[in-house]
């Protein structure tokens, strides 16, 4: 992998269209969304070009940005060789429009259009992605952020948005590895790749002033990889997660997991000093590198603000546990795990069985993946307490299409609101929700290769 130690980052660090749409329903020609390959200079100059597949040619795709109630018409417009579709992920959102192929929608064909037309509900940092066959096209950049600002304006400077990236590349050709189907990813950890990327860019550096203070909206748009980042040059507070906003600013004291597919929102003051470079840190399991370096001259604030204001709420309906109906959900299979049989077209078959149909892992002892929903029919306003355990030698980034969820605490107090979380090999996490939202819903491993080899189901509200 082309990465920079701790020692060699810090030493040379220093060196280095949206259109907004009203909320009125009234009819409106659509934005073209153009799915299709394009080459790009992905790699550093030296190397080839890359093909990649991408919204209007680009990796990531462009950014949309609207306030916060307003309407998104985008026309997916399938220039693919293959039929694709788009989720709007982290959005509550009309179950017609959720861009699940086989699920919510047909899959687009090549040279086909589909109209995708909703209000965004709730202010935040979310984004869009492709959903069919989405270990393979998100994988070859099919990915953009979808961003929905508060009708209040927030103290920053400036905003960021950061979409952190992985590719699984050969550097003799500079082309991605297509072995998207591979065994190995599908059993174990999920398609990691050798390459990591911010908005498509390696060694992504950007400039600041000192005390200059920055909203830093990161997305975490790679199949499989887990981002652990840290902070260096830079005192930041996180004030909202998947899009949602926290009651209170949390100060970043820690390091920062970030699952696939989820979503932190940052406010940070740049407290380098002029003519030094503050950082967004990957941590490695053997080294760390500058995810994002800024360099900071002056011309900023003469001195800090204090901390930040909590970001105005999304208004949403708060679960009652007392009330809520328990279903549990156990993660099983995978290399080095301990499932030797499950159902499989309603039939119980061996390991080996479901090995050689291209499944790896089960929900609830089936590995059916999509083939009907994992828990009976839910009524619209439900309150529901689900218990995910990973039985399972490897993490597991868990999404909820349609509805946002609290994690809930050891204590039995409501966390903060997600709409994906990461639950690490043989630990468990309760999440309750109102099932507020009827349609067909997806619920799945983000580790793409998992959700294709039996980590899928679905819930169903009435």
């Amino acid at each position: 992998m082309l990465r920079l130690n701790r020692r060699q980052f810090l030493a040379s660090a220093a060196s280095f269209a949206t259109l907004p749409v009203g909320a009125s329903l009234a009819s409106s020609d659509p934005i073209d969304l153009n799915a299709q390959v394009a080459d790009l200079q992905l790699l550093p100059n030296g190397y080839g070009k890359t093909s990649i597949w991408g919204f209007e040619g680009m990796t990531p795709g462009p950014e949309i940005r609207l306030g916060q109630g307003q309407r998104v018409q985008r026309r997916l417009v399938n220039a693919l060789p293959d039929p694709t579709s788009v989720h709007w992920h982290g959005i509550r959102i009309d179950n017609a429009m959720d861009g699940v192929s086989g699920l919510t929608q047909a899959a687009v064909p090549r040279g086909e259009t589909f109209d995708y037309d909703f209000i965004a509900p709730d202010a935040g940092t979310y984004w869009y992605h492709a959903h069919n066959r989405s270990f393979e096209q998100v994988a070859r950049g099919l990915a953009g952020a979808l961003i929905v600002e508060e009708a209040d304006t927030i103290d920053v400077d400036r905003e960021e948005v950061l979409i952190l990236d992985d590719w699984l590349l050969d550097p003799d050709t500079a082309q991605i590895v297509s072995d998207f189907a591979a065994p190995h990813a599908r059993s174990h950890g999920g398609r990691i790749g050798n390459f990591v990327t911010t908005n498509g860019i390696y060694n992504l550096a950007l400039n600041a002033r000192q005390n200059e203070r920055m909203r830093l909206r990161i997305i975490n748009a790679s199949n499989a990889r887990v981002f652990p980042l840290r902070l260096d040059g830079l005192e930041g507070w996180t004030v909202a997660l998947d899009g949602m906003p926290l009651l209170k600013p949390e100060p970043v004291t820690e390091t920062i997991i970030l699952g696939p597919a989820q979503r932190i929102d940052l406010i940070v003051d740049v407290v380098a000093s002029e003519g030094e470079a503050a950082h967004v840190v990957h941590l490695g399991q053997s080294d760390a590198a500058s995810q994002v370096a800024f360099e900071v001259s002056s011309g900023g604030a003469a001195t800090r603000r204090g901390a930040p204001a909590p970001l105005p709420p999304n208004a949403h309906q708060m679960v009652d546990l007392s009330k809520a109906k328990a279903m549990p959900l156990k993660m099983e299979g995978g290399a080095m795990g301990g499932l030797r049989s499950a159902t499989l077209d309603g039939e119980t078959k061996s390991m080996a069985e479901i090995v050689e149909a291209g499944r790896y892992w089960a929900f609830n002892g089936a590995a059916d993946g999509r083939d009907g929903p994992a828990f009976t029919k839910l009524s619209q306003g439900e309150h529901v307490h689900l218990t995910i355990a990973n039985d399972t030698a490897f993490p597991h980034a868990m999404h909820l299409h349609g509805m946002h969820f609290h994690e809930v605490n050891a204590d039995g107090s409501l966390g903060p609101l997600r709409d994906t979380t990461l639950i690490e090999r043989g630990n468990s996490r309760d999440i309750a929700f109102v099932a507020d939202n009827p349609g067909k819903w997806l619920l799945h491993c983000h580790m793409l290769s998992h959700a294709a080899s039996g980590m899928s189901t679905w819930i169903d509200v009435a």
